[in-house]
């Protein structure tokens, strides 16, 4: 396990899906990653803020505070910060070209790596034909997807009780359903083939919830996973190398007994 009073370093990093502003984001576990991390480039890939949820109900607690002025911190701090908003925090998206508190927003992005390698750096929601073509269901499995955290929380709290770690059981639960694989494959497939048309190397997204990191139609595509069920991210070494890191279960010692989450009624703080 690192030792808290040691920073890594990296060239680049990757998040997305936090969505802040929700019961079931681990921002406990995004705290601990943002405090023990450096880099020159930090790329957050879209659902930043529950748009969606806020709007039905308020949440918001003084580690999602944390995690904002963490960000901005880092921005201060020489960070190149860059904030592709996906389609929970859509709303954003009128403010693409403009840069808040040294937090560049734009629609995508290109990252060269330390190799001379190129990316598209996307959220990828785009790529989701429910996203795209059939908004209702997307609002619908949106309602399921929080039942079924409601679930983890609950199953959590119970092994936590019998001295066990952090595990996902919304995520099990997604792996064990023959059409989300399916939808998952089809989801990496669309994405690398536009990444191929374009000329690049590879893609770098989130969107789906399902960290991974593989070759698909001689493309490399990377997903940095979420901070609600993997609690993962995508890091780029000084020497191009990539990397998926599984916080969750690089800490679960330290994460089994998770700090007490106090909610706060306040304002979100600004981007």
């Amino acid at each position: 396990m690192q030792n808290p009073g040691q920073r890594r370093r990296y060239r680049s990093i990757f998040i997305s899906d936090l969505h802040l502003g929700t019961r079931g984001c681990r921002s406990d576990f995004l705290v601990s990653f943002l405090r023990q991390v450096e880099c020159e480039r930090l790329y957050l890939v879209g659902d930043v803020i529950d748009g969606w949820r806020l709007r039905k109900s308020w949440y918001w607690d003084c580690h999602h505070d944390e995690a904002i002025r963490l960000v901005l911190r880092m921005a201060r701090h020489g960070t190149e910060v860059t904030y592709i908003p996906g389609n929970h925090d859509e709303r954003f998206r009128d403010w693409l070209g403009l840069e808040v508190a040294g937090v560049k927003l734009m629609r995508e992005a290109l990252h060269i790596a330390a190799d001379g390698r190129r990316f598209l750096v996307i959220h990828g929601d785009e790529f989701d034909g429910v996203i795209r073509y059939a908004k209702v269901l997307a609002h619908l499995g949106d309602w399921a997807y929080d039942w079924a955290l409601v679930m983890n929380r609950w199953f959590n709290a119970a092994r936590r009780r019998l001295g066990y770690p952090y595990w996902s059981l919304s995520q099990w639960l997604k792996r064990q359903v023959k059409e989300a694989v399916k939808t998952v494959d089809r989801f990496e497939t669309a994405l690398a083939t536009e990444a191929r048309r374009r000329g690049m190397d590879g893609v770098i997204c989130g969107h789906i919830h399902h960290a991974e990191m593989r070759m698909v139609q001689d493309v490399l595509y990377m997903n940095d996973g979420d901070w609600v069920e993997s609690c993962t991210a995508l890091v780029e070494h000084q020497d191009g190398r990539f990397e998926l890191l599984d916080w969750a279960r690089e800490n679960r010692l330290s994460f089994a007994q998770p700090p007490r989450r106090t909610a706060v009624p306040q304002a979100v703080p600004a981007a």
